[in-house]
């Protein structure tokens, strides 16, 4: 997943509605099209069979098409291919599309890259290629323009977090994104499946993880400064089979999905299921619930071998669950875990002097060192937030670098991976304008157009430290979207700025192109509403998106770029 060398798009040729835009687009200015007749032929080379599947059902679906495999002798006018040599050059997701009279050939260096061919063939159809059915009445004609399509992805990490441990997304939404992430050609999609609020995996010998972690009573109604309450209790987890039909799902659309359970902070529901993974000589953790609150519990795990033997239980079954060949990387969180505990606890104290370790920093690192080696040992790479830096970093670790660029530089010049994430950049709970219409709204101001110049690569970065950076990802906490329409208000369309800004070779930030994106989405709106994607409009908030009366915690001015 190594970042391709910088190539800036092509400005010279006949502007598309595509996002992410394209390296080249040479579509003939003419006019010239292919018309598909009503019953169109598919041939499928070797490698291209489950794109082919793909195709059948998502394009039939809208079309009415059944696309039968072309027989001897009889000509195709779709046909898939996979041949390195033939897709563009541009590394193991580049793909190629060529149509013309003879209708279209879409090449991929690999079936990711066929599958990225086929997402920009639908884009290139029309809105309507989106539909769960073709519309009753006359069928409509389908063409494409003649001409070429070449392109391949800037980073091999194109993600999403979504957070399903403050409001629960079951398990058709969490498909549901799949689509929407692949749409766009993102390929990461990282659940945050535990924290202090609810724990959402159903781990088969901790039955009480999600039958007491997955429930709590309420929920605070805004920031964790509002005084409403949402008295109705909330929860949810997915079952193991469910998590095996979404990891399926992903990879067939070339989505890596990667867990999170989150060690040693963020972790109350799970002291709530078991009391004795707590600190029970400082507090009463018997009595602990699941949180019904936002922020940073002060319940954390217990720093001793049963809490380690008892999560390596929970990585047990969670790695039978995302085979490394579809999730190389598994989260462990390692974030805003307090320390005050520890500091009080005498077996933690005790602990600190058997290990040898720097005070209450070197016990969470230590914690993410065990579990850094004994995934290593199972074939996994072990990823966490910027904070598993405090105290030393875990050898062979790879850092999301949240809090801002810094972790994230520190790690790359230290020879460790990074995916970028920045808050203040690309955090979507934040709200996307100002003004009183907002949503709860959280943080900074992120418009389209900040978004749009996401830059992923500082630029006080060495080209060698460079390379470490696999790419980025979009996080989208919860706390304050609680439920699908809400998630979709804050995600779009924003999102579709990000992909491009980690799939295109887009220029410096400040010379970016914003109008032409923005003369784009114009098209692009359109298959979001066919789609039923909640965006937020243009001009604002719709009546029903609104949350009036419920406090959020907006931060005026630039955000720092630290």
């Amino acid at each position: 997943m190594d970042p391709l060398p910088t190539d800036p798009l092509r400005t010279d040729l006949p502007r598309t509605d595509l996002i992410p835009a394209p390296r080249v687009a040479d579509l003939h200015p003419d006019g010239r099209r292919f018309a598909f007749g009503p019953e169109p032929l598919l041939d499928a080379g070797p490698g291209a069979g489950t794109v082919a599947r793909w195709l059948r059902r998502e394009l039939g679906a809208a079309t009415g098409w059944e696309l039968p495999a072309a027989g001897a002798g009889r000509g195709a006018e779709l046909r898939l291919r996979v041949d390195p040599d033939g897709a563009g050059g541009a590394g193991p997701e580049a793909y190629r599309i060529d149509i013309g009279p003879d209708g279209a050939e879409l090449t991929g260096a690999t079936a990711a890259g066929l599958f990225w061919a086929a997402q920009t063939l639908r884009q290139l159809l029309g809105p309507d290629a989106y539909r769960k059915a073709p519309p009753i009445g006359p069928g409509r004609a389908w063409s494409l323009p003649y001409g070429t399509v070449v392109d391949g992805p800037r980073f091999g990490w194109r993600g999403m977090m979504l957070d399903v441990a403050r409001h629960f997304t079951p398990k058709d939404g969490v498909l549901r994104y799949v689509d929407l992430l692949a749409a766009h050609k993102l390929n990461v999609l990282h659940l945050h499946l535990t924290d202090d609020q609810g724990w959402r995996v159903e781990i088969k010998r901790y039955p009480r993880l999600t039958e007491v972690g997955g429930w709590r009573a309420r929920s605070r109604w805004g920031h964790r400064a509002s005084p409403l309450w949402n008295e109705t209790p909330h929860g949810g987890f997915y079952t193991q089979d469910d998590i095996r039909e979404i990891v399926a799902y992903a990879a067939e659309r070339h989505v890596r999905v990667v867990p999170e359970i989150d060690v040693p902070g963020h972790s109350q529901a799970a002291i709530a299921a078991y009391p004795e993974l707590g600190n029970t000589d400082v507090v009463d953790t018997a009595a602990l619930r699941v949180w019904d609150d936002w922020g940073i519990s002060e319940n954390v795990l217990a720093p001793t071998e049963a809490v380690l033997r008892f999560y390596e239980g929970v990585f047990e079954e969670l790695l039978e669950l995302f085979p490394a060949e579809v999730s190389p990387f598994v989260h462990v969180g390692g974030d805003e875990c307090p320390k005050a505990q520890w500091k009080a606890s005498g077996a933690a104290q005790e602990r600190i002097r058997a290990l040898g370790v720097d005070g209450e920093d070197g016990l969470q690192s230590w914690f993410v060192r065990h579990f850094d080696g004994w995934l290593a040992e199972r074939g996994r790479r072990l990823i966490g937030w910027d904070e598993i830096l405090e105290g030393g970093l875990a050898p062979g670790a790879a850092v999301s670098s949240w809090r801002g660029y810094a972790g994230g530089i520190a790690a790359a010049e230290a020879g460790h991976d990074v995916v970028m994430c920045p808050e203040q950049q690309v955090y979507l709970d934040h709200r996307q304008a100002g003004g009183g219409d907002e949503p709860m709204p959280i943080g900074y101001v992120r418009s389209l157009e900040d978004v749009y110049r996401f830059e992923p690569v500082p630029p006080k970065l060495s080209p060698e430290a460079a390379a470490h950076v696999l790419g980025a990802q979009a996080n989208v906490w919860t706390e304050v979207t609680e439920n699908q329409d809400r998630v979709d208000y804050q995600a779009f369309p924003r999102l579709a700025a990000f992909a491009e800004a980690v799939w295109s070779r887009l220029p410096e930030p400040e010379e970016r192109d914003y109008p032409d994106f923005e003369a784009r989405m114009a098209g692009h709106y359109a298959r979001l509403d066919v789609l039923g994607v909640g965006y937020r409009p243009p001009g604002g908030p719709l009546p029903w998106q609104r949350r009036p009366g419920v406090p959020g915690r907006p931060i005026e001015g630039a955000p720092p770029n630290v």
